[in-house]
């Protein structure tokens, strides 16, 4: 089985030896000279100069477009998919652990993300600039109705499958990536970010992260498997926790 998983980074890193994961380095084309070695996002069809907004989603579109896959995956050059939760590239899924999970599976996600106190929209909203978001959220109800109940659905949960990390089998794939696509480039054509910092201008990444359960709910012919995910760098939960209570009592402007 042809499966490949792209690790978005945009500095140089260390990364798997399994020949399974492509290091792909994301934005190429703003920043030509910062890596020689991995492969860029901005060779063939690509979308490399809108890197700013679409965070990791450029590797992503890369891989669709120019790859020959039966299966291919998104991770982080600092987060991975696992069957542990050991910090060592050696102990990330491997060939072949992935490839018997597909054989059970369409798609392999990573754990449910728990929010407990808040819904994914309003941790959004607390998180994020607002505007996008109901952008997107009207586009849905006026373009894609078949969606709709799926959207709300997802947005009333206190969990989700976060950080654009999975592998898909290549029909469950070419789907939701072309879906995803589609829709994030009706928001875009929407959406005034020039006024946004540069954090908020990766505002097209943050939306993409619920609107994967979103087409998973509404697709649900295909079967998931969820693996544990590994954060390679030291947490500060100090730190996390704070800006978590910081944006739960003044929320975003």
């Amino acid at each position: 089985m042809n499966i490949k998983v792209l690790v978005a980074t945009h500095k140089n890193y260390k990364m798997p030896t399994d020949p399974m994961y492509l290091p792909v380095f994301v934005g190429k084309d703003l920043h030509p000279d910062v890596n020689h070695t991995f492969q860029g996002d901005n060779i063939g069809d690509n979308i490399s100069k809108k890197n700013a907004h679409y965070n990791e989603l450029t590797a992503l579109y890369w891989g669709w477009k120019n790859l020959d896959y039966d299966a291919l995956g998104l991770v982080h050059y600092r987060r991975y998919l696992s069957l542990n939760h050991e910090k060592d590239l050696s102990a990330i899924l491997s060939t072949d652990q992935t490839e018997e999970i597909l054989k059970i599976a369409d798609i392999i996600l990573p754990q449910k993300r728990r929010y407990y106190i808040e819904t994914n929209e309003s941790h959004y909203l607390h998180s994020h600039e607002h505007a996008p978001f109901e952008t997107l959220r009207q586009i849905i109800n006026d373009e894609y109705p078949e969606y709709s109940a799926s959207f709300e659905r997802v947005m009333k949960r206190t969990w989700a499958h976060m950080f654009n990390m999975f592998i898909m089998k290549k029909q469950p794939l070419n789907e939701y990536v072309s879906w995803l696509f589609e829709v994030l480039g009706k928001v875009e054509a929407k959406t005034d970010v020039s006024s946004y910092t540069p954090y908020e201008q990766r505002v097209y990444g943050f939306l993409s992260e619920v609107l994967l359960d979103v087409w998973l709910d509404k697709h649900q012919e295909y079967k998931t498997q969820e693996v544990d995910y590994v954060f390679m760098e030291h947490t500060n939960w100090l730190v996390k926790g704070g800006n978590f209570l910081k944006r739960k009592i003044i929320g975003h402007p």
